[in-house]
């Protein structure tokens, strides 16, 4: 009895340990499928978006980017200064037959943009095959002579000019131009005492002299003085004044604010020195009372030449 009662023990202590090995193998089997669907689920996810990706990109490739229809024909340009619209067309790098809609206008825009003499650029898609671009040039008013070692041995100047802003300039090549530049910089007033690394083309001059010395010629031409002296030379290695050489052999020192009230005292003291006969040597306007002035006879005095238009300002 005792030996049957043990057998029947061990056959349900077997029968409940392979009852838990089955519900075990279950439930391992069931977080092996969720696992593979959790990562399959993001796997398929992320390869339809592939797929949807490169099927638009190839959309984009065949139906527009490689278009013919889109190709540029017609390459607008305006310009509001004297580079001819042939050479903005060659600067800015669009070749007849390049995709309209595949132009990097930003790489555009910097291609023109790198030339010293441009101020800014507009570039506009007139689809489908017109490029319109419309740059505004900057206006040298007044130059910077640079002595330099030459190549034989010699000294050669290296002429820079700047705008009225004070943005640095490398001279036009006539040859580039729709008008005639030979004598624009013969006319433009010679600013001297510049530090030589301050001239970077395309960048601005930020020194208080330089911008005073251009804020005073474009003061000049529309003060009582206009007509009556030359502007030749501006010397701005002073500090806080600007040292200004006539070419009638005067020197006229102004200081870096008011400078057409400094204008107006100019052409009073001008007029004092015509009824004595006399013309202005020195004469230093930066100081506000007692103004010190040398004069000279004015049969000495060359007269002032007349002023000719600057073709760089000649608009179209």
């Amino acid at each position: 009895m005792w030996f049957r009662r043990e057998q029947k023990n061990r056959r349900l202590h077997r029968g409940h340990v392979l009852d838990v090995k089955l519900r075990s193998d279950q439930v391992r089997a069931t977080r092996v499928r969720m696992a593979l669907i959790l990562l399959l689920v993001p796997v398929c996810t992320i390869f339809g978006l592939y797929l949807l990706w490169r099927t638009g990109e190839w959309a984009l490739d065949k139906f527009v980017y490689e278009n013919s229809e889109f190709a540029v024909q017609h390459v607008e340009v305006k310009t509001d200064g004297v580079i001819a619209p042939d050479q903005l067309r060659r600067w800015s790098g669009v070749k007849l037959g390049d995709n309209l809609i595949a132009l990097d206008l930003t790489a555009v825009k910097r291609n023109l943009e790198l030339v010293s003499t441009i101020g800014s650029v507009s570039i506009e898609r007139i689809l489908p095959r017109t490029l319109k671009i419309s740059v505004t040039e900057r206006d040298p008013v007044a130059q910077v002579n640079i002595p330099r070692a030459g190549a034989s041995g010699g000294i050669a100047v290296a002429v820079f000019q700047l705008d009225a802003d004070g943005y640095v300039m490398l001279p036009l090549d006539p040859r580039l131009c729709v008008v005639p530049l030979a004598q624009v910089s013969d006319q433009l007033p010679v600013i001297a005492g510049l530090n030589v690394y301050q001239l970077q083309p395309g960048h601005r001059v930020e020194s208080p002299q330089v911008q005073a010395a251009l804020e005073l010629i474009g003061a000049f031409d529309h003060s009582p003085m206009a007509g009556l002296v030359d502007l030749r030379r501006i010397d701005v290695s002073l500090p806080g004044v600007v040292v200004v050489t006539t070419g009638q052999g005067g020197e006229i020192t102004f200081g870096l604010n008011n400078l057409e009230q400094q204008l107006r005292r100019w052409r009073e003291i001008y007029d004092l020195g015509q009824r004595m006969n006399k013309a202005v040597v020195s004469l230093n306007l930066a100081v506000s009372n007692n103004v010190p002035v040398r004069w000279m006879e004015t049969v000495a005095v060359p007269s002032a030449s007349p002023k000719t238009v600057n073709p760089a300002h000649t608009r179209r």
